[in-house]
């Protein structure tokens, strides 16, 4: 007796056999489930947070005294930061902190309070909007809390007082991030990918019957490597600077600065990805893997945004990540006209993570 055929019960079994093999694919898991939710929890931070944190400082004269400084100084937006003399003076000039506030008593009315605000060119004029209203939101909850039936406590001045300082752009905090997020990804992916091939096109193998040594089979790459990425870094600041006046303080010397950081970062991020070289078994697993590396950094590293935008737990992560550094020192060399001396931190924590990174790469490598 012939058994019918079933299409429904092969459709079913085709289904299950295709559903197990995409739970078994690293790649389709961490591309249908982990990157948005990385993204999801990334601008669902954003959006929880207190929005954009503005540091400022207070005048050395200003009346602290007050019921008004008292709320501006636990307004959960408004970070205050103890300065004064030189180094305050420093901090306006190049943009480090938003504003400088005077808070006074009204001459008109004593009863009330004038809170001037003190900035320079330096900062971002859409900054100073959100300080504004961030000063107007704390005055009117304190009118609505102690003084309902009064007219308001505080007002913010009109007039603005700036001091000089380099005239801030967007570009200049975009394309140092854009330049990081360039090299990050070229040092990883591109890394990955080409000595995976090379193995598995048994190119290392062919190599290997050449008189040339193991060492400089991987310089004669990385150097390739090197070369093109700096050029299209070389490529990006040209634009940078000729089409969005994107600032090199210093000319020449901060463009060759950049330069020697660019390559210093490029060979750490390389390192990676000798790592996802190593550890990868297939083509399709190197994306996952090169995204554990990149994809935390593109978010949380000052790549797009300010890292004062996330909730102040997760700020120490962000400020640990090497991509975090290389922007950081990137911005101050371009921006504020720092010397790569005095950016001895972030090239002394680039310095260490390329030890870490190329300790593990040497452990995992492998050349078949």
């Amino acid at each position: 007796m012939s058994v019918k055929y079933s299409q429904l019960k092969a459709m079913l079994a085709i289904a299950r056999g295709s559903f197990r093999s995409s739970l078994r694919s690293p790649s389709t898991v961490v591309f249908s489930i982990g990157f948005p939710l990385v993204f999801i929890l990334a601008f669902a931070f954003l959006g929880n947070s207190s929005a954009p944190k503005i540091n400022i400082a207070i005048a050395n004269n200003a009346d602290t005294t007050n019921q008004v400084y008292q709320q501006i100084e636990a307004a959960p937006g408004i970070n205050i930061k103890r300065e004064s003399g030189e180094q305050l003076k420093e901090d306006l000039e190049k943009g480090r902190i938003t504003a400088i506030l005077d808070i006074k008593k009204n001459a008109l009315r004593p009863s009330t309070y004038e809170i001037g605000i003190i900035t320079s060119n330096a900062v971002n004029p859409q900054s100073i909007s959100i300080l504004r209203s961030y000063l107007n939101a704390e005055i009117d909850e304190l009118n609505k809390t102690l003084y309902p039936n009064s007219a308001s406590i505080a007002a913010v001045s009109d007039n603005i007082v700036k001091v000089p300082g380099r005239v801030y752009r967007t570009i200049d905090f975009i394309l140092p991030g854009q330049l990081g997020f360039s090299l990050l990804s070229a040092g990883i992916f591109g890394v990955a990918f080409l000595f995976f091939n090379l193995r598995q096109q048994l190119v290392l193998k062919r190599f290997f019957a050449t008189p040339i040594t193991r060492t400089f089979i991987v310089l004669g790459e990385a150097l390739s490597r090197v070369v093109f990425q700096l050029l299209a870094a070389i490529i990006i600041i040209i634009i940078g600077v000729v089409f969005f006046d994107f600032t090199l303080v210093h000319g020449w010397i901060t463009f060759l600065e950049i330069m020697f950081l660019s390559f210093f970062a490029l060979i750490v991020f390389m390192g990676c990805g000798f790592i996802v070289s190593g550890l990868s078994k297939s083509e399709s697993t190197i994306p996952p893997f090169a995204n554990l590396f990149t994809l935390p950094q593109f978010l949380l590293a000052g790549t797009f945004f300010p890292i004062d935008n996330f909730p102040k737990w997760l700020q120490p992560f962000c400020n640990i990540l090497p991509l975090t550094h290389f922007n950081n020192a990137m911005r101050n060399i371009s921006f504020e006209g720092a010397s790569l001396l005095s950016c001895w931190r972030d090239l002394g924590n680039l310095f260490i993570w390329g030890i870490i990174v190329y300790a593990i790469a040497i452990k995992v490598f492998k050349w078949e």
